[in-house]
């Protein structure tokens, strides 16, 4: 009974808590809020100045006591008090659009086999917020709820979201994952890769931000039609500003080791996986999702390798927030798929 009352009067927020971005959805209004995980604080009050798009408007640009910092890594939280406050901004924000009287129950995306401390830390996180109650959901298993495919039914499906900090590789049967990989070899890698590369190759010195908007202007792992870009940094030679231009061969260069990596990741997983659900992968193929899923080739690529069908997901970037919608809308049905209460985590 109070359950009904408590569910009529409040919202349903799903949150998929990425190193890079962090997406909300809302129950009723779908995704309303898609905003870089970055946090600006000033250092001499302790006061949170900017969040989101605002605050990585300031990476690399900020006076000496403010800090533009990125409380997610690697998919876990490594500033627990600016983690909180960014999720209390999220879900105030989401609150202001539909205002209900009591507070809201929110799912959140975890990255796979992360630990039972770090899984804590992110239902802490979000108590200390204002949630009335907690959900935690593997963003993989999140993923496939949400791009529908039918992870209860006794088939293989595979999946491969590729994230900011993480990549995660799993494979789904009967409502649970059978077996699963949590890569470092995600979206920060790449960019890491092509700072390092212009670093030793052209001697000159570029921010991450930089980095990132030369990987989504040209990047490809596959030969295709000529692109090049201008980037602007710091020549390392005379400290003077100095601007190049660069190929998308070069860039393509510059991130085939992780796209290596990546390969032999999901082969490890493959390796791993019992032949049954084997055969349902290769008749069924493998579905990308995330932010990484957009590299221009990475679907031909892995199909050239594995030799089955590759799919990138229908508006992959949001597809851990639709999971969690999804879950939101169906708590019960789909309450095996959370984070079993052996870790000590209330699911009521």
């Amino acid at each position: 009974m109070f359950d009904k009352i408590y569910n009529t009067f409040s919202n349903d927020i799903g949150i998929d808590l990425g190193t890079a971005n962090t997406l909300v959805y809302l129950k009723g209004h779908g995704i309303v809020i898609n905003e870089p995980s970055v946090v600006a604080v000033n250092q001499k009050t302790g006061r949170i100045v900017a969040v989101g798009m605002e605050a990585k408007n300031m990476l690399g640009r900020t006076p000496g006591h403010i800090k533009a910092v990125r409380p997610i890594i690697d998919g876990v939280i490594s500033d627990f008090e600016v983690t909180e406050e960014m999720l209390s901004y999220l879900i105030a924000k989401a609150e202001k659009i539909s205002k209900k009287f009591f507070r809201p129950r929110v799912v959140v995306g975890v990255p796979s086999g992360i630990t039972n401390v770090e899984i804590r830390a992110v239902y802490d996180a979000a108590k200390s917020a204002g949630a009335r109650e907690v959900f935690i959901i593997e963003e993989p298993m999140a993923a496939a709820i949400g791009i529908r495919l039918p992870v209860k039914e006794p088939v293989g499906s595979m999946i491969i979201d590729i994230g900011g900090g993480t990549t995660d590789i799993a494979i789904i049967s009967l409502g649970g994952i059978v077996c699963s990989k949590n890569s470092k070899v995600a979206g920060d890698r790449l960019n890491s890769d092509i700072i390092s590369y212009l670093r030793d190759e052209f001697k000159l010195l570029i921010g991450e931000k930089t980095a990132e908007n030369v990987k989504i202007a040209i990047g490809s792992v596959l030969e295709g039609s000529f692109m090049e870009a201008q980037v602007r940094g710091r020549d390392l030679v005379t400290g003077l500003p100095r601007e190049v231009i660069i190929t998308d061969s070069d860039i393509r260069e510059a991130i085939a080791p992780a796209i290596n990596d990546l390969v032999d990741g999901i082969k490890e997983v493959l390796e791993t996986t019992p032949p049954e659900i084997l055969s349902d992968v290769m008749h069924r193929g493998i579905v990308l999702t995330g932010g990484g899923a957009m590299l221009v080739g990475l679907d031909h690529l892995l199909e050239g390798v594995l030799k089955f069908p590759i799919y990138v997901a229908e508006d992959p970037l949001t597809a851990v927030a639709r999971g969690a919608g999804v879950v939101l809308d169906s708590i019960d049905e789909f309450r095996e798929q959370l984070v079993s209460a052996t870790h000590n985590l209330p699911l009521r």
